[in-house]
Order: C-alpha cells, then structure tokens, then sequence
C-alpha cells in the first residue's frame, strides 16, 4: 500500500495553503497550524524541510512568514513528498540494494520497480496549483435516518 507519512500530509495542506494565499504576503506556521489543526512545533519543522529543499522561503520579522519558492505551477506533489519523506518506494529493495536474499531470483522486482516509476511520473504530473484549484472539501454531514413503513 502506498501511504503518505503525516508529515508529508501537513506539507501538502501548508502548500495548497500558501497557494491559495500567495496574492497576500507570507503566511506563519502558526497560522497554517491553528487553521488546520495541526501542532504548531510539527509545522514548523515540517515548513523549515521544505525552506531547505527550496520549495519554500522564509522571513523573518514582524511580517514573516513562509511562502512558495516559485509557482505553484513548477511544484509538483512529487517535489513536496519526496522533500518530506526521501524517495518514493513501492518495495524494501532498491536499485543499488542487493543484500536481500531474493534479489539474484526475484520474479517481481523489475515490473515493481516500472509500477514505482508510474506512481512517480503521476505525482510529478500533479502540482500544487492543481491541489490548489480544487474546491474546499465540506464538513461532513450525517446522514438522515429515514424509516419507511410497509
């Protein structure tokens, strides 16, 4: 199964966050935090991996805060996971890793790796400013419970 990590998660959400609000200045981890709920020292370390992977800047100051390094048309979601999490993977093994006992004879191995390659070019397709256009999701509603009567 391929699952983000939460952190990669948080990236995202801050990331469609200073998309949808690039027109307005900076936004603060704070910020990004209490809108969504998240803890405020996970954002921030969350924030500061993507300001060293240069999908981000920061200011400092009263007016700081975080926002894109570039559009959010030249990020891809693939950029975001892979600042958060390392390479994207879909097996233990690797390219360069042979200390498995099943490598020499793996029968799985090399279409695997192809389905790994599929999953990346479909997360480097997908930008930031496609997560962004997309319509807030609403809060769930609870279904009505309706009884009928034969």
């Amino acid at each position: 199964m391929l699952r983000l990590s939460k952190k990669a998660d948080y990236a995202l959400i801050a990331m469609k966050h200073l998309a949808l609000r690039s027109d307005r200045g900076s936004s603060s981890a704070r910020e990004i935090a209490e809108q969504y709920d998240i803890p405020i020292e996970l954002m921030a370390k969350v924030l500061q991996r993507l300001v060293r992977r240069r999908l981000l800047v920061s200011q400092q100051g009263t007016h700081g805060g975080y926002q894109l390094a570039r559009g959010p048309g030249q990020i891809s979601v693939a950029d975001v996971i892979q600042a958060i999490d390392g390479p994207v993977t879909v097996t233990a093994c690797s390219i360069d890793d042979d200390r498995c006992d099943q490598f020499a004879k793996c029968n799985v191995r090399d279409p695997l790796w192809r389905v790994r390659e599929r999953i990346l070019t479909a997360l480097d397709e997908c930008t930031i400013a496609e997560l962004a256009s997309d319509p807030p999701t609403p809060a769930p509603v609870r279904a009505a419970v309706l009884h009928t009567h034969l």
